[in-house]
């Protein structure tokens, strides 16, 4: 078969490469961006490689993962799992580096985020026409989304750390964090299930909102008992992380998120 022919029997059964959104994706997301803090943090801190050098090497290996993903042809639920992985490593270590050895700040950091993800969306709006999954269909929009990805997941990290740091941040600690986004979800899903509100909407807010609920549940598990963590090994923590998303995505059947041809909400 042809490429032209490959593209268009694609195009015919409306198969993506994106995961299919479902209760279990977003149980694998929130695993995903709890071991991108720990591992971020094990790297950085554990390892005392710093920010700078942290970013670096989770920057080479999200590049090197997401040109893969936007090379291949049809979904590879391992290789989709790799990319979001990195985005949440990357993000974790690339808030620090602005929050702390930039000397930004948690809200000022949280600030250029937020303005980089939304500029990001409505440049994928303005040019492709949607920025829901479902409409993903070509190499371009695959770029918008994982750059909106990363930067939703950097964006949650500093929210994670202004809502939980007491110094700089607003103070709630670790497990005030966790339940406050926990408590968004819950809006978002209450919303989405008894509202008409934009699903596309509803998903970016899950989005973002999952990757805060992860950095802070990962704090909690890693950071020591005299600020308000559990002290738990950053390595142990990483690795149970890793397989329990390593057996979900070989248990749970992985399928491809399907292209709609209906107009975006």
């Amino acid at each position: 078969m042809s490429t032209t022919e490959h593209a268009h029997a694609q195009t015919h059964t409306g198969v993506g490469k994106i995961a299919e959104v479902t209760f279990w994706f977003w149980v694998i997301k929130i695993a995903a961006t709890t071991l991108g803090e720990t591992g971020g943090d094990a790297v950085t801190m554990s390892m005392n490689l710093g920010y700078l050098a942290g970013t670096a090497i989770f920057a080479t290996l999200f590049l090197l993962a997401v040109a893969a993903q936007i090379s291949v042809r049809k979904f590879h639920p391992f290789l989709f799992w790799a990319v979001i992985i990195a985005t949440t490593t990357v993000g974790t270590t690339l808030a620090d580096l602005l929050d702390r050895s930039l000397g930004i700040g948690y809200l000022g950091g949280s600030a250029i985020l937020l303005a980089l993800l939304l500029g990001t969306l409505a440049l994928w709006h303005r040019t492709m026409g949607s920025v829901s999954v479902s409409d993903i269909s070509s190499r371009k929009a695959e770029i918008f989304y994982w750059t909106t990805i990363l930067f939703s997941q950097t964006l949650g990290t500093a929210l994670g750390d202004w809502m939980a740091d007491s110094a700089g941040g607003l103070g709630l600690g670790y497990e005030g964090g966790a339940l406050l986004f926990a408590a968004g979800l819950a809006l978002v899903v209450a919303a989405y299930w008894w509202t008409k509100a934009s699903h596309t909407v509803l998903f970016w807010l899950a989005f973002i909102l999952t990757r805060p609920l992860g950095a802070t549940v990962g704090d909690l598990l890693d950071k020591p008992l005299s600020s308000g963590g559990l002290a738990l090994s950053r390595y142990t923590a990483s690795a149970a992380l890793g397989a329990f998303i390593l057996g979900c995505v070989l248990v749970i059947p992985q399928r491809a998120e399907r292209r709609n041809g209906s107009p975006p909400r």
